[in-house]
């Protein structure tokens, strides 16, 4: 008899014991909304700050004010410099940058020497005189050594300022393709393989190399505040970066790297804008 009672005691006991794990394995676990407790991927990052706001970029504060330049995709100090009219290392020394390749889209850059004032025109030359345009060299030959100053030729009215350079010819050749504010940004100039390529002016190189997309090999002259130059396509350079250079001096050989033919394409930047070299070269 005590055996029968206790074996109902032990099925009644695992019946109990059944029911309460039935009942918990059927309840459903709480649902947890992580999407308001997890930080969102840019903060993750370190990008952003405490609020999830990107951070203002370097110089932010400058953006639009007349002696700055606001980074767009696809610049370069090189390029910088030559729409700003400056050479590319004092862009790098005026904003402290360690790395000239490490620059950020929306980055705004000092384009205008620290304590100057860009609202105002500023035109020292960077040779002391007045700079005379001198016939171009046959192809071939060099430049005749700059002794006292030529006749000037006559200066389009574009270039008659105070600031004004006399350019002459850099090669010999025809124009075959004109200038387009849009599209060329100076003149292509025809000419043959080896062809010595000539300073524009007296100036100063401050760009010499294949750095800058669709130039290929280029050469960057400033002559002033106000002017540069700027020589593309060559097959080799003969100048170095800082060197002084002047007028009819034989700076680079025509090619046509980063061309479709061997040419020389000329342009003339006046405060870093690209302004049509036939307003400004001699007539021929």
């Amino acid at each position: 008899m005590k055996t029968g009672t206790t074996r109902l005691a032990l099925l009644a006991a695992a019946l109990v014991l059944a029911g309460c794990t039935t009942q918990r394995l059927g309840q459903k676990a709480p649902v947890v909304d992580r999407s308001t407790t997890r930080a969102p991927a840019a903060a993750d990052s370190g990008t952003t700050g405490s609020a999830g706001v990107a951070p203002a970029l370097p110089g932010a504060e400058n953006a639009g004010k007349p002696g700055y330049f606001t980074v767009r995709p696809g610049d370069t100090l090189i390029r910088i410099g030559l729409e700003t009219g400056q050479n590319w290392r004092d862009i790098q020394a005026w904003n402290q940058l360690a790395n000239p390749n490490l620059i950020e889209v929306g980055q705004v850059l000092r384009v205008a020497p620290p304590g100057v004032d860009p609202s105002q025109p500023a035109a020292a030359p960077v040779s002391s005189g007045t700079v005379a345009a001198r016939p171009l060299p046959a192809p071939g030959t060099s430049a005749p050594p700059a002794t006292s100053p030529a006749a000037p030729a006559t200066v389009p009215a574009a270039a008659a300022s105070a600031d004004a350079v006399a350019f002459v010819w850099p090669v010999a050749g025809s124009v075959i393709e004109t200038f387009d504010e849009v599209k060329n940004k100076g003149v292509d100039i025809a000419g043959k393989l080896g062809e010595p390529v000539l300073a524009a002016a007296d100036g100063r190189v401050v760009y010499a190399g294949a750095g800058l997309r669709g130039y290929g090999n280029l050469i960057i002259l400033k002559h002033n505040n106000t002017y540069l130059t700027a020589y593309a396509h060559n097959q080799s350079l003969l100048v170095r970066e800082d060197q002084a250079v002047k007028q009819g001096q034989k700076i680079a050989e025509m090619g046509s790297s980063d061309a479709d033919r061997v040419k020389l394409h000329f342009e003339v930047r006046r405060q870093g804008k690209p302004v049509d070299p036939l307003k400004y070269l001699p007539g021929r």
